[in-house]
């Protein structure tokens, strides 16, 4: 089987057209979504509408949980927007939305952590900054579903990455559709960046018998979707999309 695995979309709908149509040409039995779908300074509620047309399976990630739930006390200001533009009909599309998802058997999908949309997979973060993180702790987070999934696909840090683990297992991170680099104040000071504009996805298949992946880089109208953060108020993330980087 050859599945296409993307993740953080973040409302840009430029990055997100570019990566469907280099999907579309890798011949790919399956596309799974980890998440995070629509927060973000570009276009969330057109987002909304392009990915519910794409209808492939999903699982919601931390920031769907946040601007279906969060009070005005706690809203992020990119929830805070999302949900102001999204309809009706957009918002219970997410409410649809699983946290954990088995698209196939034996491969199973979620945004972080199975049990924890807001937890780091492949990284540990220190005083010091974000590191990888080593093959016990990646274990340990995951829990009981190493033993029944010979694929794992995780989203959440925006960076793109896998590990083999004992058994051989294979975990698959396939980096940010629309958002390549961010800070972050918890649990410490941390920033997560790619160094480049690129729209980016994953492609697993298991014809060599256990699963393998590649990773992709896109090229797409980001200029054009920093034009839309800087009309939101947010040059710093408009800096983000232009470069990789956290400005």
């Amino acid at each position: 089987m050859r599945i296409a695995v993307v993740s953080d979309v973040h409302g840009n709908l430029p990055a997100l057209e570019a990566v469907i149509a280099a999907i579309e040409a890798e011949r790919v039995d399956l596309v799974v979504n980890c998440g995070d779908l629509l927060s973000g300074y570009v276009q969330p509620a057109q987002t909304a509408d392009r990915l519910m047309a794409w209808d492939v399976p999903t699982v919601a990630g931390n920031h769907e949980r946040q601007l279906l739930t969060f009070g005005p006390e706690r809203i992020g200001m990119a929830d805070r927007l999302a949900r102001e533009v999204l309809s009706p009909g957009h918002l219970a599309w997410l409410r649809s939305l699983p946290a954990v998802l088995s698209p196939v058997p034996g491969v199973l999908a979620f945004h972080g952590s199975p049990t924890d949309d807001l937890r780091y997979l492949m990284h540990t973060v220190e005083v010091s900054g974000a590191r990888p993180a080593v093959v016990e702790e990646v274990l340990e987070r995951l829990g009981e579903v190493v033993h029944s999934h010979g694929l794992l696909l995780c989203g959440h840090t925006h960076l793109p990455g896998s590990m083999r683990l004992p058994g051989g297992v294979l975990v698959v991170n396939p980096g940010s559709v629309g958002w390549p680099a961010y800070a972050d104040e918890v649990p410490f000071a941390h920033v997560m960046e790619v160094g480049s504009p690129h729209a980016r996805f994953a492609v697993v298949d298991d014809v060599s018998g256990r699963w393998e992946v590649e990773f992709r880089l896109v090229e797409y109208a980001w200029e054009v979707a920093a034009g839309f953060a800087v009309g939101f108020g947010r040059p710093d993330v408009a800096a983000a999309l232009r470069s990789g980087r956290v400005v």
